[in-house]
Formats: C-alpha cells, sequence, structure tokens
C-alpha cells in the first residue's frame, strides 16, 4: 500500500479496538500513534501534532468529548479534526461538535472500510480548506 505523509492519532482504552484501528490505518498508509486514556492522548497530540484524532468518547481521566474540548483551546492544536467514537449510540450536538472540532461520530461497533472512507474524507476536506 502506497504510504502517505499523514499522521493519525488514535485513542482508545480497549486495546483490541486501538489494534484493529491502527493495523487497518496502517495499512492503508498512514503513520499512527496511540494512546490508551485521554490524559496520555492531550500529552501526545501535543509533542506529535497528528493530521487527524480518533478518539473513544468513554476512557479514562478525560473522555473524548473532554479532550477534544481541551485540544480546541490550545493555538497549536485547535485546528485538529477529529472522529469521536461510541459505543452508546450517543450523538453530539452540532454545538459540542463545532465547538470541539469533531467532525463525525461513529457507533460501535463499526466496519474498517466505513472507518477508513471516513478517514479519508475528512483529511481531504481538511486539505482542501488549508489550501
Amino acid at each position: 500500500m502506497e504510504k502517505t505523509n499523514e499522521k493519525i492519532m488514535v485513542i482508545d482504552d480497549e486495546i483490541h479496538i486501538l489494534h484493529i484501528i491502527s493495523l487497518k490505518l496502517r495499512n492503508a498508509g498512514y503513520e499512527v500513534i496511540t494512546a490508551q486514556d485521554g490524559q496520555e492522548a492531550l500529552e501526545t497530540i501535543q509533542v506529535e501534532l497528528p493530521d487527524l484524532i480518533i478518539t473513544d468518547y468513554q476512557m479514562p481521566y478525560l473522555s473524548g468529548l473532554e479532550l477534544c474540548q481541551r485540544l480546541k483551546q490550545i493555538p497549536s492544536t485547535r485546528h485538529i479534526p477529529a472522529i469521536m467514537l461510541t459505543a452508546r449510540g450517543f450523538d453530539l450536538d452540532a454545538t459540542d461538535m463545532q465547538e470541539t472540532g469533531i467532525t463525525t461520530c461513529i457507533n460501535k461497533p463499526f466496519g474498517p472500510r466505513e472507518l477508513l472512507r471516513i478517514v479519508k474524507n475528512t483529511l481531504s476536506l481538511e486539505g482542501a480548506t488549508a489550501c
């Protein structure tokens, strides 16, 4: 598979989900960084500055929503788009999504192809708006 220059941060406290998502993204050519809780992710994102964040909603220390809220307050990370994964059939309202940079919510379980399609669309939209 062709390697991209895009870096994606994946955050989930369920190690098997973290592994599957990471594997699929790497196989699609993305560079992948992982974390298992919101606090670890917050620290790593500020150093790595990924092009996209995929985060679980329910995690230890900081939820996915709290993580995105904090990242939006930091100048170097406020532009990074996020995809929110949730097991609760929970949808964020449009205001929460706009205020946190969350572009899409995906309910677990989800298909790898669906996730890759959303990742590609999100990254291409961000690239188009950055030009």
